[in-house]
């Protein structure tokens, strides 16, 4: 079930208890788990693999755990793991599983586009499609179980939103460097801790009386919620792939706008104020400058300055919108079905 944090909120003795590895979800996450809580060794060779790389429970757990040594950590996992060769090895496999299920989702990075090309691409990828939009149906009718169930899926990214494409910076140049940076600055609030994003959502899920810890309800998030993270986190975590990241990061803010505002929306119409609603405000009011910013500045300036790389703009954007759209999927045909969108761990 959830953790739930009781009306005390940030007093809840809940809080005081120490953060635990998640369960394991079949032999691939359990192989890996059994390895992690022991000192640093060669793992060997992990299972082979029995679920789909993006919607298992299996495959999108343990690529997270994996991802997730770079950044906050494991519970009880020595941090010497991080560049452990035995688990890169392994991790690779892994990540190959992933990028050809994205390939079959939205094909090859597209050869030979113009940087016209590419700006086109991703307007028509922002535009609103006429298939179900998970954020109006919060705003017109989701309950308050929906709105908690959907902070629980999210706080898998949002409780470290910004740190992927932030690997990002050291690996442009010119404009897009200089645009991303202008961008993450503001998604850290410009060094204010309380300003945060990341913060901030942990604000509201301490309102809607969810544990806000980081990692602390991993056990509740499925493996297509997770998916969404392992996406960013593979093309963050690889030189290679910073084109898919700029197209990812590009998108992402061309089509927050919209939604935040719908789930602000949510929220007031279910009676919470600003404390619970001020990370989607927030977004509201930022994400519409960073949209032209990551169009013009970010997108134009590396498909100008790396001509070859604008392939990759493409896919990344073409990926995020794939497996959102899984996500939301799966959101709403669970919520149709009058069943949990969560797991019952």
């Amino acid at each position: 079930m959830t953790a739930i944090l009781p009306s005390s909120g940030p007093s809840s003795p809940l809080l005081d208890e120490p953060l635990a590895l998640p369960e394991a979800r079949g032999p691939l996450s359990e192989h890996l788990l059994h390895h992690l809580v022991r000192g640093v060794h060669d793992i060997g060779p992990l299972p082979h693999p029995v679920d789909d790389a993006i919607h298992g429970e299996d495959s999108a757990l343990a690529l997270y755990l994996l991802y997730e040594l770079h950044y906050q950590g494991l519970p009880d996992v020595d941090e010497a793991w991080e560049w452990e060769p035995s688990l890169l090895r392994e991790r690779r496999r892994m990540e190959g599983r992933f990028e050809d299920a994205l390939t079959d989702l939205v094909g090859v990075p597209p050869l030979g586009a113009t940087t016209a090309d590419v700006l086109d691409e991703l307007r028509a990828l922002a535009a609103p499609g006429g298939g179900p939009s998970l954020s109006e149906h919060v705003a017109e009718r989701g309950t308050l179980t929906e709105v908690r169930e959907l902070a629980v899926h999210r706080s898998a990214y949002q409780l470290k939103e910004a740190d992927p494409h932030t690997w990002g910076i050291p690996r442009l140049t010119g404009a897009a460097k200089a645009a991303m940076v202008a961008i993450q600055c503001d998604e850290y609030a410009g060094g204010d801790i309380g300003g945060m994003h990341s913060r901030l959502f942990a604000d509201t899920m301490a309102e809607l009386g969810l544990d806000p810890r980081y990692g602390a309800l991993l056990d509740a998030i499925p493996g297509v919620t997770l998916s969404t993270c392992n996406l960013v986190s593979l093309f963050g975590l690889h030189r290679r792939w910073r084109g898919a990241l700029v197209g990812h990061l590009a998108l992402f803010e061309m089509c927050s706008v919209t939604p935040m505002g719908n789930y602000a929306s949510a929220l007031r119409r279910l009676g919470f104020g600003s404390s619970a609603t001020r990370f989607y405000d927030e977004h509201v009011v930022a994400d519409a400058g960073h949209s032209e910013i990551a169009l013009q500045q970010m997108v134009r300036g590396l498909a100008d300055d790396e001509p070859l790389l604008r392939g990759e703009v493409v896919f990344g954007a073409r990926a995020l919108a794939a497996v959102e759209a899984c996500f939301a999927q799966h959101v709403l045909d669970a919520w149709a079905a009058g069943r949990s969108s969560l797991r019952d761990s």
